[in-house]
């Protein structure tokens, strides 16, 4: 019998690619998204139910609606930036929003969650690539969010039997192979989409936040993951638990670290285009170097990526040049 997927989140950049995925996993499905930051267009013909995670009745009324068999969530405020400006937003959406989920997933007998975490929760780390073991100690209120979160799911295995994996995103990036759907952010602060706003002429200029950080080229150092990557490891996490083998946590990273100027060099090699940037200021939060050991879901899950570093730029490139506006396209 197929099993029903709630997919919190569902019609966001990473919720909407997962969806694509689920589907051709023979999973059944159902995106729940108030559409504040995601996109209905990007889950066009699914089944589809408008509802906010911190809004109990909405989230009785899916449950009642349909026979979850289990929960992947995405639904989450996710700007470093911005929680080091506004934590109560992060504390509310990500915290007291995902508490609401997990009530209604008590209520209705569903026991099996697939959480999207970050890499955000080791903060800055002693030593990379960063496994599963290291110390987590966030540095900006969105890692600490996803965080407690996680602390809250162990709590919710101890007592209620609830189970949960875990997946700590480093860098999701590229698009859906054929272009269909891809990353649409408003604002946009992330480094693949805002190149790609500059060679579109959306933007001026790249701003590069901060060259004297301690990397070869004193830019940032961040592991990149293709999105059907990180899709296809929620599809093996949610096969892990619905076999019972019980809750777990995994990096979700490639395991090869690239600086920004790395990443602004790679797309100009694809493109043939030179891409404007300047510097400036380093980012409150920001920690140097994200580099995940990939080794743990690699053993466990068998999970192994297929995409490449220019496989994710080629993918971005044929979303962001054929919808330079994204989904107002």
């Amino acid at each position: 019998m197929t099993k029903t997927i709630l997919v919190a989140g569902g019609a966001g950049y990473i919720g909407s690619h997962i969806v694509r995925k689920l589907k051709i996993a023979g999973y059944h499905p159902v995106i729940f998204d108030n559409l504040s930051t995601g996109h209905k267009q990007s889950v066009k013909g699914e089944e589809f139910f408008w509802g906010d995670i911190r809004n109990p009745l909405d989230l009785d009324r899916v449950f009642t609606n349909y026979k979850i068999d289990a929960v992947m969530h995405f639904c989450a405020r996710s700007l470093v930036g911005e929680s080091m400006q506004k934590p109560e937003i992060y504390f509310e959406n990500n915290i007291v929003g995902g508490f609401g989920l997990l009530q209604a997933m008590l209520k209705h007998q569903v026991k099996f969650i697939i959480f999207s975490s970050t890499a955000a929760t080791y903060g800055e780390p002693e030593s990379v690539p960063i496994d599963e073991n290291a110390k987590q100690l966030p540095t900006n209120p969105y890692g600490e969010s996803k965080l407690i979160f996680e602390k809250i799911l162990h709590w919710y295995d101890k007592i209620h039997d609830i189970k949960h994996v875990n997946l700590r995103y480093f860098n999701a990036a590229g698009a859906d192979d054929n272009g269909e759907i891809g990353e649409d952010h408003t604002p946009e602060t992330h480094l693949i989409p805002n190149i790609f706003r500059v060679l579109n002429k959306q933007l001026d200029h790249l701003q590069v936040f901060g060259n004297d950080y301690s990397t070869a080229d004193g830019t940032c150092v961040r592991d990149y993951i293709h999105i059907y990557d990180l899709a296809q490891a929620h599809i093996l996490a949610l096969k892990h638990i619905l076999d019972g083998k019980g809750s777990d946590s995994f990096n979700l990273g490639c395991g090869k670290g690239y600086s920004i100027n790395e990443i602004i060099k790679m797309v100009e090699k694809v493109t043939q285009k030179k891409v404007n940037y300047k510097m400036a200021d380093r980012r409150p939060g920001d920690p140097a170097v994200l580099v995940a050991s990939s080794e743990k879901i690699k053993k466990v899950l068998g999970w192994k990526e297929k995409y490449q570093l220019r496989d994710i730029i080629e993918t971005a490139m044929q979303w962001h040049l054929n919808h330079p506006k994204g989904y107002a396209d």
